[in-house]
């Protein structure tokens, strides 16, 4: 038997005739008797008895009528669900996020449910190299990134430029609201990175282009903790201003850099030339209106 036959099956018991259940299904007659015999001969058994001019089943055609229910029912819910899945409508979102990349995150993943409410997810936060490195895996379909990165092997989308920031607790506080390299040299710093990477290697080329030594004291890639050592007075640090976005209730005093050409930006990347499931281009379409509007 095929879920074919097993629906002819189900419109007949609940029509009671086969003429009725033929105009149910938009078939004739004769090719639904057809293969109601053809699935009596497969079984080895009666299903029906005919009481009257309805037909009535047989104990053999109540079992497989309980069957016959379950399958088509499950049938019918794993057809819509996979295309609710193709349309983005369920399914799971695999995301990555750099703590340094993207402050509207969770407003947007907000905004990414109320669309498509039947979607679950996996986040995961991390450095934006190991982000990179889970894409390739196929651990997650999505990263928010903070750039540079190498992007060889991924497409992305940026979002705004976002401008630098000096900041130290509020023990150091500076006069004025704005800084120079040759100011922030004298502190020692403690950048949001590690040596090597794209962000760390972006800030000391800023202080070297100028023939100056920035004084590193600590490398430091997670975020919290950083920001306590700068409100600890431990030292300044150079940052996105959309962290400071993120992470308000810090001891923090922040300078802009006397610098309007040092920005850098962050985006959502995915790996090029593979499958992407709906769930994430929806959301980077989502990320596109958000962004371009």
């Amino acid at each position: 038997m095929d879920i074919k036959q097993l629906r002819y099956f189900v419109a007949i018991v609940e029509e009671g005739q086969i003429t009725a259940a033929a105009k149910r299904l938009h078939m004739t007659q004769p090719p639904l008797s057809q293969q109601l015999s053809i699935m009596e001969e497969e079984l080895g058994t009666r299903l029906f008895h005919k009481v009257g001019k309805r037909l009535e089943l047989t104990d053999a055609g109540e079992a497989l009528y309980r069957n016959a229910i379950n399958i088509v029912n499950l049938m019918e819910e794993s057809n819509k669900e996979v295309k609710e899945i193709g349309k983005g409508d369920r399914g799971k979102l695999l995301i990555g996020v750099n703590t340094l990349s993207h402050y509207k995150l969770s407003s947007v993943l907000r905004r990414f449910q109320e669309r498509h409410p039947e979607v679950s997810y996996k986040v995961q936060q991390n450095e934006s190299g190991q982000l990179c490195k889970l894409l390739k895996e196929r651990e997650i379909e999505l990263a928010i990134v903070r750039f540079p990165v190498d992007l060889k092997n991924f497409s992305a989308f940026y979002f705004k430029e976002d401008p630098f920031y000096f900041v130290t607790s509020n023990k150091l506080a500076l006069q004025g609201n704005k800084v120079s390299y040759e100011d922030i040299k004298e502190f020692p710093l403690i950048l949001p990175s590690t040596d090597g990477l794209g962000l760390y290697n972006m800030i000391l080329e800023q202080f070297s282009s100028r023939e100056l030594e920035a004084n590193v004291i600590c490398e430091c890639s997670d975020i919290l903790v950083l920001l306590e050592l700068v409100s600890e007075s431990f030292g300044g640090t150079i940052i996105p201003e959309s962290v400071l976005k993120i992470h308000k209730g810090y001891n923090l005093k922040k300078y802009k850099i006397d610098d309007d050409a040092f920005t850098s930006s962050s985006g959502v990347i995915w790996l090029k030339d593979r499958y992407l499931s709906m769930a994430s281009r929806n959301f980077i379409k989502l990320l596109r209106e958000i962004h371009e509007a």
